[in-house]
């Protein structure tokens, strides 16, 4: 798989994928904005405008007028919103490809931003945050990130505080998109059953008037810890939740690659040592996963779970002693387990890319967080050249009492009985 890239003279980036056996075709607007760039006064306000977007252009006076045009080809279309990024997409068949431009970049530079509109879908963000309450397994990937970094932009919840939702209006939408919604602060991308060229002349046509100017920057994470850490949501569930693990590096940083293996060894499928030990093996758990996540200047490997009420000083002590066996360097992980993770990782991300929505965004998120875009054979032979020793030097770099972190969601009070669980 291979792509093309081309800088419009207004800073913005386009690039193609050419998929020829796709009949089809994902056409991806990505924005270098996210929750990491917001204030207290508009924490959420990422997410809030992603829904806004398709509530209604000049051209498209209504949300009705966006989703009768997209259902009427037969597509599909979505948004995004992460710390770092904002994305929007339209899929169709290959022949909509300027329709789906033409919509996109109404959306995204004509978009009208109705203050009836912003009261109306105040309410749906509102219910999306009640539903990631009551989603535990989800919220605690959100309650170990403000472990992490604290009260700050990056600990903060996407989905936003919901008294700062209730004050979001029109001019707080207008002068967040004057601060990040620059020309050269985006790329667009289009992949699938495409021909580059035709696609890049769509796309000047579309974005090619959209202005740049100097755009935000975020506050840099300072990765600063003495001692292990234990953070704990009070919550009456059936089922106790929790993150557990260490921080690591960024996205900028060679050491992401053997930290993947390293996730994938431990709790990367049904045959790894976490799922095994956790959940085959002493029934402590429903689910049990591990994954090594990164942000463009800080990143972290965390083990994941839901636990037994009853059983969760065990479990906790099951992952410690797991992630204990690598310090120690008693691991013993053999040649046939190391392919087998990066095999599964490789896999994985075949699978992944057989998507043309997941090829766009493979390559739209390399271009606005990397310093290099990587195409995907050449991922999968970093993958290949990592090595037992590789695995092991991270472990012990990154795997240190004093960066041990643990998120509970749960009926308990406090950490203080937890705190003692977390020796290596």
């Amino acid at each position: 798989m291979n792509y093309k890239r081309k800088v419009l003279k207004n800073g913005l980036r386009i690039i193609t994928i050419p998929m020829p056996s796709f009949e089809s075709a994902t056409v991806l607007t990505m924005v270098g904005a996210g929750s990491r760039y917001e204030t207290r006064q508009n924490n959420g306000i990422s997410h809030f405008l992603e829904h806004m977007a398709f509530k209604g252009t000049e051209k498209r006076p209504a949300a009705i007028d966006i989703s009768e045009l997209i259902d009427g080809i037969g597509g599909e279309f979505n948004a995004f919103t992460s710390k770092e990024i904002t994305g929007y997409y339209v899929k169709a068949a290959v022949t909509h490809v300027e329709l789906c431009l033409d919509v996109i970049s109404d959306m995204l530079l004509h978009s009208k931003l109705s203050q009836e509109e912003i009261n109306k879908e105040r309410g749906v963000i509102l219910e999306e945050i009640n539903l990631y309450e009551d989603t535990p397994a989800r919220k605690i990937g959100d309650i170990y990130e403000r472990l992490l970094y604290g009260d700050t932009p990056m600990g903060w919840d996407i989905a936003g505080e919901k008294e700062v939702i209730k004050s979001i209006n029109r001019e707080s939408f207008v002068k967040y998109m004057q601060g990040l919604y620059s020309a050269d602060n985006m790329t667009v991308v289009v992949a699938g059953g495409i021909e580059s060229e035709k696609s890049e002349e769509l796309v000047e046509k579309y974005f090619g008037e959209m202005k740049s100017f100097d755009v935000l920057r975020h506050i840099k994470v300072v990765d600063k810890q003495e001692k292990p850490a234990v953070m704990v949501k009070q919550k009456q569930t059936e089922q106790v939740h929790i993150a557990i693990g260490f921080r690591t590096s960024g996205l900028d940083n060679p050491d992401k690659y053997p930290l993947s293996v390293l996730s994938a060894i431990l709790g990367g499928g049904m045959s790894s040592r976490l799922f095994h030990e956790v959940r085959e093996r002493r029934g402590l758990a429903y689910y049990v996963r591990t994954s090594s996540d990164q942000f463009t200047d800080a990143g972290n490997l965390v083990s994941t779970a839901g636990i037994d009420p009853k059983r969760v000083t065990e479990a906790i002590e099951v992952i410690v002693a797991e992630y204990g066996k690598f310090i120690k360097g008693n691991a013993k992980v053999s040649e046939k387990e190391l392919v087998k993770a990066k095999e599964f990782l490789k896999g994985h991300l075949v699978l992944e890319l057989e998507d043309s929505r997941s090829v766009a965004g493979f390559y739209a998120q390399q271009e606005l967080l990397e310093n290099t875009i990587e195409n995907p054979n050449e991922l999968l032979q970093k993958i290949d050249k990592i090595s037992l020793e590789d695995v092991e030097k991270v472990a012990k770099k990154y795997f240190k009492k004093e960066s041990l972190n643990l998120a509970i969601i749960g009926n308990f009070p406090n950490g203080q009985s937890f705190e003692k669980l977390l020796k290596l």
